[in-house]
């Protein structure tokens, strides 16, 4: 009977050795997974995945913005615009000359005075110029005649005229000597020195206000 319950003994513990290397040549895979491995943390807190995702986001928002904006700063073909229009003519890209434009037999001597477009993009001119004549008395400002001013536009290398009047001296006295013609552009600030073609003098007067008058832009012929 000892003999019997040893041996019982003996098959049990070998069933649970089989047991156990059964289970060990299988690996626990199968019965439980081990626990999957945490992403690092960004930076700001949130996981690796998430700030990949992020990224393809930023970067497909990028493309978006390349592909249908302009930088800032910046425009297409063409001049530069105020407001949708040419922007206005500056002085520095003006060429600006004078010539005596007198027709014999006229009460009035004129001078045309010519604003050639050469910036490389369209400009606007609005309005009348400032003209005043330098003479041996001071400086003497040209006023406007009343007429309407359209605005011009000129592209590059056209041009656009105006005219100022004066008296002819025909009294037969010295005058006021004119020495110079100074020119501003519309809405500008800086002038231009010029030769005076005229008339070598004003007759004196004492009549107040000032007998030299300027025309809007446009007012003594176009030319291109």
């Amino acid at each position: 009977m000892r003999v019997r319950k040893l041996t019982l003994a003996a098959m049990a513990l070998a069933a649970g050795l089989s047991l156990t290397a059964c289970q060990n040549d299988d690996g626990t895979d199968e019965t439980s997974a081990p626990p999957a491995a945490s992403a690092p943390s960004s930076p700001d807190g949130g996981s690796a995945s998430a700030g990949a995702g992020s990224a393809g986001a930023d970067q497909e928002g990028g493309g978006s913005d390349s592909a249908g904006k302009s930088p800032a700063g910046t425009g297409g073909t063409g001049g530069a615009t105020e407001d949708g229009k040419a922007a206005k003519c500056r002085t520095d890209e003006l060429e600006i000359t004078a010539i005596d434009a007198t027709v014999g037999g006229d009460t009035e001597g004129t001078v045309a005075v010519d604003l050639k477009n050469g910036g490389g993009r369209d400009c606007t001119l609005a309005g009348y110029a400032g003209v005043d004549l330098k003479t041996n008395a001071g400086t003497l400002s040209a006023e406007r005649t009343g007429e309407q001013a359209d605005p011009v536009v000129l592209a590059d290398g056209e041009n656009v005229t105006f005219g100022i009047t004066y008296p002819i001296n025909d009294t037969g006295g010295s005058g006021v000597r004119i020495t110079g013609l100074v020119v501003t552009p519309p809405n500008e600030t800086k002038s231009v020195t010029l030769d005076w073609p005229g008339g070598a003098s004003l007759p004196a007067s004492d009549t107040p206000g000032s007998p030299v008058k300027v025309g809007p832009m446009g007012s003594a012929g176009q030319g291109g």
